[in-house]
């Protein structure tokens, strides 16, 4: 999820630097994405993603059918 938004934010900044958007300094291309490249390193850090428990030992995982 973290990696559509930064996906998101980096859409955003190229739109701002291509159209040549006059923005505060704030909201800036370049302030934009930096942004994105920060959600980017925390979807690679793993923050955001739910935790798994069980380990998966006895547990039929994918698309496999039962007979």
């Amino acid at each position: 999820m973290l990696a559509i938004a930064a996906a998101v934010l980096f859409f955003i900044a190229f739109v701002i630097n291509a159209a040549g958007i006059d923005t505060n300094d704030v909201l800036s291309s370049v302030n934009i994405m930096l942004l994105g490249l920060t959600v980017l390193a925390l979807h690679f850090g793993g923050v955001g993603s739910s935790a798994r428990t069980g380990g998966g030992a006895g547990r039929r995982s994918g698309w496999s059918r039962r007979r």
